[in-house]
């Protein structure tokens, strides 16, 4: 006899990944809850804003199918469409590129993604803290137990499944960013240099403002702290600052393993972040979708939920490898003093940092 389960999958978390493994599930015809302790789920703001545009998205992931149903941002959330991206080193004189992307209005943007799972039949519970996770039993702060044949963590580098099951470590970038009312132009601008050890600065117009911030490694960090690195790149700029977050990333690419017997990781927490660049929120939604539509045919026929990691490696394994050689070799060359930088950034350059940022291989012939 067959166990009973409240639900056929639970989502722990509401972000870009949890709302897009909903959404698919839930088309596949599964009995979807999602679990979310934010309410509404978009809030608090927590990066940058940036993603590129489906036609970029093509260029920098050509393995990824039917982008235009995955990708699907309502203008409503895009503050600024941006066709240009300036790489910038200490010197100040920017490298420029075309670049098509959008800088978002992110609340907004997560919003519409849950739009999206519930209109395809996902439920949601918001304001609910998730205390801890055991075999098929989801079990909240309040006491309240919630039961399904599949769990997915969705909740972040730190969450509850990913904390409790998962060994592998992964190298975590400390963000911290504003808001700041002005005008900035329209190119999206990220900074490399001895302003952001180990990992970048980015000002991100938006269409009243900017997002303006940073990451590190701190092992890079000489004893300075975030804070400091960011209130001396933030002063650069001048306007009101409306509000100031912050965060962290993982930067060490994907994890070994996705799956754990009924356990499903998703999003930042099975690493899905191409180290070379930052980029999470689209990378997060190919891997939800990915996760979704193998976790209902899961349910329904039995596929073995390890086809995700199968799935992912073939539409996103060369851009991942190509991203973690980019972020080992930057992090080495960004560790040079900042007058080598400058020499480094010049027309003869120009083509390899651009690859590396766009996660291809730094060099035609490796």
């Amino acid at each position: 006899m067959s166990q009973s389960f409240d639900r056929d999958v639970i989502v722990i978390g509401g972000g870009p990944a949890g709302s897009t493994v909903a959404r698919y599930a839930a088309e596949g015809g599964i009995d979807v809850l999602v679990i979310d302790r934010r309410d509404p789920i978009g809030s608090p703001l927590q990066c940058g804003e940036l993603v590129p545009s489906n036609e970029e998205m093509r260029r920098l992931c050509p393995d990824v199918p039917d982008m235009d149903d995955l990708f699907q941002t309502p203008d409503k959330a895009i503050s600024r469409h941006s066709k240009k991206m300036h790489l910038v080193p200490p010197s100040g004189k920017p490298l420029k590129f075309d670049f098509d992307g959008y800088v978002l209005n992110r609340v907004a943007h997560d919003e519409y993604l849950v739009d999206l799972a519930k209109e395809a039949g996902a439920d949601f519970l918001v304001d609910s803290r998730v205390e801890r996770v055991e075999e098929n039993s989801v079990i909240l702060r309040n006491g309240d137990i919630h039961t399904a044949k599949v769990i997915v963590d969705a909740g972040g580098h730190n969450g509850v499944i990913r904390r409790e099951y998962w060994n592998e470590k992964s190298t975590k970038i400390p963000v911290k960013f504003v808001l700041m009312e002005g005008d900035f132009g329209e190119a999206v601008e990220l900074h490399f240099g001895s302003m952001a050890p180990g990992g970048y600065a980015w000002m991100f117009p938006k269409s009243s403002g900017a997002n303006i911030g940073l990451g590190i490694q701190k092992s890079f960090a000489k004893g300075r702290s975030l804070n400091d690195y960011t209130d001396k790149f933030v002063s650069k700029y001048n306007g009101e600052i409306t509000f100031n977050g912050a965060g962290s990333l993982p930067m060490s690419g994907t994890l070994k393993k996705f799956v754990k017997g009924n356990y499903v990781l998703v999003g930042d927490a099975a690493g899905m972040v191409l180290p070379s660049n930052g980029a999470g929120i689209t990378i997060a939604m190919i891997g939800g979708r990915i996760a979704g539509q193998v976790i209902a045919e899961h349910i329904k026929s039995g596929l073995p939920l390890e086809e995700y990691e199968k799935i992912w490696k073939k539409q996103m394994g060369k851009v991942m490898a190509n991203s973690k050689r980019s972020f080992k070799i930057g992090s080495l060359i960004f560790r040079l003093p900042d007058w080598i930088l400058n020499m480094m950034f010049n027309p003869l350059t120009k083509g390899i940092i651009w690859r590396a940022v766009t996660c291809r291989k730094m060099f035609w012939v490796i």
